[in-house]
């Protein structure tokens, strides 16, 4: 079921972006399923004009894209009564007529062109929408640093680290790490023996 907040309409939704060759290319093709009278939205993801006389709908903030687990665009979604009944992603003749029903859709086009990468899969970039949309996993304190202070060097400040380098624990890099484990967040992973508090995978201190 799609996320009361996307709000969009049953039928087919296109998401594309201008910076990309395979997303300018099914444009005519979009185009004819519109004046077919196909219920369509086209959701673009940079340029909110493009393509120009659909009507996009500009996903600035990336949220549908994020919503809908776009990887790569144009990605081509048939929903009804909220669900996501199939999608197809890039542009393969046969898929979008046999998604579409249209048999002669894109007839004078190549029969296939891949997509290009989502601008919700650039690197670190996953991360940021999952906290920003999502909210965060973690549960503990953040402690801020001012703007000319090295993080590094900060923690070998506060004890954390006796001169040798170390990684600052950021939200996004432990967010990251917890992702590939199965661990239980809210068990004990170690025991601190300086604080006498337990270590655990979601209350861990972090740094912004």
């Amino acid at each position: 079921m799609l996320e009361a907040s996307l709000q969009l309409d049953d039928g087919l939704v296109a998401v594309v972006k201008e910076d990309c060759p395979t997303c300018k290319l099914v444009v005519g093709v979009l185009q004819e399923l519109r004046a077919s009278g196909v219920a369509l939205t086209v959701v673009t993801q940079d340029d909110p004009s493009f393509p120009e006389g659909l009507s996009p709908v500009h996903d600035g903030e990336l949220e549908i894209s994020y919503r809908l687990n776009v990887e790569a665009v144009p990605t081509l979604f048939r929903i009804e009564a909220g669900e996501i009944l199939d999608r197809k992603v890039g542009w393969n003749r046969d898929d979008w007529q046999q998604l579409t029903g249209c048999d002669s859709l894109g007839s004078d086009l190549p029969e296939y062109q891949p997509g290009c990468g989502s601008l919700t899969v650039e690197p670190g970039m996953a991360a940021k929408l999952r906290r920003r949309f999502d909210g965060s996993l973690l549960h503990s304190r953040e402690i801020p640093l001012g703007m000319e202070e090295d993080s590094v060097e900060a923690c070998y400040a506060r004890g954390w680290t006796d001169g040798l380098p170390v990684v600052p624990p950021t939200i996004e890099r432990v967010e990251a790490m917890l992702a590939g484990t199965s661990r239980d967040g809210a068990k004990s992973w170690f025991r601190c023996r300086r604080t006498s508090r337990n270590a655990r995978s979601r209350r861990s201190p972090l740094m912004p």
